[in-house]
C-alpha cells in the first residue's frame, strides 16, 4: 500500500515536459505534456480534449519545467494515417453542414452571413459562426439543422474582425492579414494611436478589410510614445539657437520640432540639440529647484 502511494506521489511530482498546441491557424495555445515523445516543431499530434481526441500541431518545443497549477491533459501520440483519415471525414461532414446551413439561410432570407462550420471530434456537437450587423432570430433554423445532422446545433455570431481573421486576405500593404496569420492577440486600437503617429486621418486609409482600425496601428505606437517623451510638446513657448517661438509640430522619427518665431513669424525646424530652455508663460514663477532641461522642457511638465 505504501509503495503504491510513493509511486503515485512520486509521478504526480515528476517535471512535466510540456509543449504548445495550437488547433487553428490562428488562435490560442494549449499547454500539453507530452511526456517521453520526441516531437520537432510542426509535428501533427493526436491529444485528447472535452470533445474527444483532435489532431493539433506543435507550435511550442518540449521543456522541462515543474507541474502547473491546473490540470494539463497528455499527448497521446503522433498522428498516424488512421488519424488523419478521421480528420479528413470530419472536414467532410462540416463542409456538408456549411451547404446545409448555408441553403436554409437564403430560403428564409435571414440577414446572416455564415462564415465557418466546426464539428466537434466526437461529433456531438456542431458550431455554425456567422456575422450579421444585428440580431437574428435563428431558433427554426436551428431546429431543422438539428432535425437534418441528428446532433447538437450551436450559433455564434461574431464581430467584423473575427470574420476577416476566419476568411483571410490580402491587405492593402499586399501582405496576408495579421489576424489570419501570426496576431493572436490583437489587442485595442483607437484613433489616439493614428493621432500619435502623425498619421491622415481618412477613415479610407486606417480602416482595414473588416471595415475597422487596423491592428497595426499598434505596432509602432509605444516606441511613438516614448520617442515624443524628448520633444516639448506642440504649443509650448520655447527658446531656441534661432529665436523664442512656439511649438508647432512634432517630428518623432527626426526628433525635432517645428517652431514659429515670435519676432519674424518664420517656421524653423530645430533639434534637441537647438533647444535652448523652455520659455516661461506670463505670471508663471518656476520653483527654485527647476532647472531648464536640453529639451525645451522644464522637469515638471508632464511627458
Amino acid at each position: 500500500m505504501s509503495e503504491s502511494t510513493t509511486s503515485t506521489g512520486t509521478e504526480e511530482s515528476r517535471p512535466r515536459r510540456l509543449i504548445g498546441i495550437k488547433f487553428q491557424n490562428v488562435g490560442p495555445i494549449h499547454p500539453y505534456d507530452c511526456g517521453g515523445l520526441e516531437l520537432r516543431w510542426g509535428d501533427v499530434v493526436v491529444v485528447a480534449s472535452e470533445d474527444g481526441q483532435r489532431l493539433g500541431i506543435v507550435t511550442a518545443l518540449p521543456s522541462d519545467c515543474p507541474p502547473p497549477a491546473e490540470p494539463v491533459r497528455r499527448v497521446l501520440r503522433k498522428a498516424n494515417e488512421a488519424d488523419f483519415d478521421r480528420d479528413d471525414r470530419l472536414r467532410e461532414h462540416e463542409l456538408q453542414a456549411f451547404r446545409l446551413c448555408l441553403a436554409r439561410i437564403h430560403e428564409r432570407q435571414l440577414p446572416m452571413k455564415l462564415v465557418r462550420v466546426e464539428q466537434s471530434p466526437d461529433g456531438g456537437k456542431i458550431v455554425f459562426y456567422f456575422y450579421s450587423e444585428g440580431r437574428v432570430d435563428f431558433r427554426d433554423l436551428v431546429r431543422e439543422l438539428a432535425q437534418a445532422l441528428h446532433t447538437r446545433i450551436e450559433m455564434k455570431q461574431i464581430g467584423s474582425r473575427e470574420e476577416a481573421k476566419m476568411i483571410g486576405a490580402m491587405g492593402p500593404c499586399g501582405r496576408e492579414l495579421c489576424c489570419a496569420t501570426f496576431l493572436r492577440n490583437p489587442g485595442g486600437v483607437s484613433v489616439k494611436m493614428a493621432k500619435t503617429q502623425g498619421l491622415s486621418l481618412n477613415p479610407s486609409k486606417l480602416a482595414g478589410m473588416c471595415g475597422r482600425l487596423k491592428c497595426c496601428l499598434r505596432y509602432e505606437y509605444d516606441t511613438y510614445l516614448e520617442l515624443g517623451r524628448s520633444l516639448p510638446p506642440v504649443g509650448k513657448t520655447v527658446l531656441s539657437v534661432h529665436g523664442a517661438g512656439v511649438v508647432q509640430r512634432q517630428n518623432i522619427l527626426k526628433q525635432t520640432v517645428l517652431i514659429q518665431l515670435e519676432e519674424s513669424s518664420a517656421l524653423v525646424e530645430a533639434g534637441l540639440e537647438e533647444l535652448v530652455v523652455a520659455k516661461e508663460e506670463p505670471g508663471a514663477t518656476a520653483p527654485p529647484s527647476a532647472a531648464p532641461t536640453s529639451t525645451g522642457r522644464l522637469p515638471e511638465d508632464p511627458a
